[in-house]
């Protein structure tokens, strides 16, 4: 694909998806629940090449499973005060955010740089609640949004 065109998704019915499509979900599902432990036991077990596995597995997805991810990422400029981190991460938690990963650099100037990503799917579409607590947080100067996925 041309790096100038912007990915396009659709949303199909089951049911008139080409069979190497829906075998791919099978398989991958296989794996994702552990029940096979090998590619090539999944595309046995569902009747499918393994060709035609790579060709559509990173493409095809339920969504379901899109629905229920959906990870934030959030850069922060904190005080380079006591217990600040504490209360950023007491606040995400308070609404149902789990924290992923955190990275924080040295405090320069009284100030320190924090990004962090969580997981937002049990916020609902609340996300942008946290971001505007974050915002009022005391010892939080700045809290924007990177990234969204």
């Amino acid at each position: 694909m041309d790096q100038n065109q912007l990915e396009r998704y659709y949303l199909v019915r089951e049911d008139i998806l080409p069979e190497a499509v829906l075998k791919t979900i099978q398989a991958k599902e296989l794996l994702a629940h552990g029940r096979v432990k090998t590619i090539h036991e999944a595309v046995d077990q569902v009747g499918l090449s393994r060709s035609a596995f790579y060709k559509y597995k990173d493409g095809i997805y339920p969504l379901s499973k899109l629905d229920r991810e959906r990870i934030v990422t959030i850069s922060m400029d904190l005080e380079h005060r006591s217990g600040i981190l504490s209360k950023v991460l007491a606040l995400i938690a308070g609404l149902e955010g789990n924290v992923l990963t955190i990275h924080q650099t040295i405090p320069l100037q009284g100030m320190a740089n924090v990004v962090i990503s969580a997981d937002t799917s049990h916020m609902g579409d609340h996300w942008n609640v946290l971001m505007k607590k974050l915002n009022e947080q005391d010892g939080v100067k700045r809290a924007v949004l990177v990234g969204q996925g």
